[in-house]
C-alpha cells in the first residue's frame, strides 16, 4: 500500500487528514505528486494492476474530471474486459463541499456522476466510524473505489471501534421514526439529524437513513422505510437533475418501488 496526491505530503493541504503519515510510513509510501491528475491516476491504475493497493488523494473533487478517461475508460473496465482475470484495487480519496476559499470551481460533490459508470464503487461516509471502517473496506476491495469526504466532516468527533467492519453497499439507520423518512448523504446526514431533533418537538418522528454507499445503492432499506412512513425527504449535496436524489426518488416512488434495485 501507498498513498499520494498533489501536496499530499503537507497534511494541512488535505485538511489534517494526512497528519503523521510521512513520519510513520516515510516519503516512499506517502508522497506528493505533480499537478497532473490524469498521469497520477494512470500511475495508480498501473500500480494496482501490478498487485499494489494505491490510495490517490484529491483535495478537490472538481479536478478529478481531468482524470475521467483513466477512471471511466481504464480502471472501471479492466475486470469486465479481462473476464475477471484482472483487478484494479485502488482507492481515490476525493474531498467535496464548500469551505473557505473554495468557490464554484472547488466545491462540487459529483458522486452521482461517477455512480453512473459500472465498475466503480462510490462511498460517502458521514461519521468518524464510517470514515475509518469504510476506508479499510475500500482498501481491501479489489475494485476501484471512489471515497468522497465532505470538508466539514473533518471537524466531527466521535468514538471509533477498531474491530467494526462496515460493508460497502449498505445503508445505515441513524434514527428510527414512523412519520417521515429522511434519506441523506455525507454532510447532509448531520443536517438531517438536526432537523429530526426539531421535528420531534413538533410531534413528527422522522426516520433518518444514511446512504453511505452511492453505488452499490441499498434501495431495500430505503424502500422498506418509505413503505412504513409513507413520506420521503431526500437531503443531498449533489445536483438534483440526473443526480442521486432523482434516482432515489424514482426508485422509491416509481412502478418498481419495493423491489431490490441491484
Amino acid at each position: 500500500m501507498f498513498a499520494f496526491g498533489v501536496d499530499c505530503q503537507d497534511f494541512k493541504r488535505t485538511f489534517d487528514s494526512g497528519k503523521g503519515m510521512v513520519e510513520d510510513f516515510g516519503p516512499m509510501r506517502y508522497f506528493g505528486s505533480p499537478i497532473s491528475e490524469s498521469g497520477a491516476t494512470g500511475m495508480a491504475i498501473g500500480a494496482a494492476l501490478c498487485g499494489l493497493r494505491p490510495i490517490h488523494v484529491h483535495a478537490r473533487a472538481d479536478f478529478v474530471l481531468l482524470a475521467m478517461n483513466q477512471l471511466i475508460n481504464m480502471a472501471s473496465t479492466k475486470a469486465y474486459l479481462s473476464n475477471g482475470k484482472l483487478s484494479v484495487p485502488m482507492v481515490v480519496r476525493i474531498m467535496i463541499g464548500r469551505s473557505w476559499g473554495q468557490g464554484p470551481q472547488h466545491s462540487k460533490a459529483m458522486y452521482s456522476v461517477f455512480a453512473h459508470f459500472p465498475g466503480l464503487k462510490v462511498v460517502c461516509p458521514s461519521t468518524p466510524q464510517d470514515a475509518y471502517s469504510l476506508l479499510r473496506t475500500a482498501i481491501r476491495d479489489n475494485n476501484p473505489v471512489l471515497f468522497f469526504e465532505h470538508r466539514w466532516l473533518y471537524d466531527v468527533v466521535g468514538d471509533v471501534d477498531d474491530e467494526l467492519i462496515v460493508p460497502i453497499g449498505q445503508c445505515a439507520l441513524r434514527r428510527t421514526g414512523a412519520d417521515v423518512t429522511i434519506v441523506a448523504t455525507s454532510w447532509m446526514v448531520v443536517e438531517a439529524m438536526q432537523a429530526a431533533d426539531i421535528l420531534v418537538r413538533h410531534g413528527v418522528k422522522a426516520e433518518v437513513i444514511d446512504v453511505r454507499s452511492v453505488t452499490p445503492l441499498d434501495m431495500d432499506t430505503i424502500n422498506q422505510s418509505v413503505q412504513r412512513t409513507g413520506h420521503l425527504v431526500i437531503a443531498d449535496n449533489d445536483w438534483t437533475f440526473c443526480g442521486l436524489s432523482a434516482e432515489i426518488a424514482a426508485q422509491a416512488t416509481g412502478p418498481f418501488a419495493g423491489y431490490a434495485a441491484n
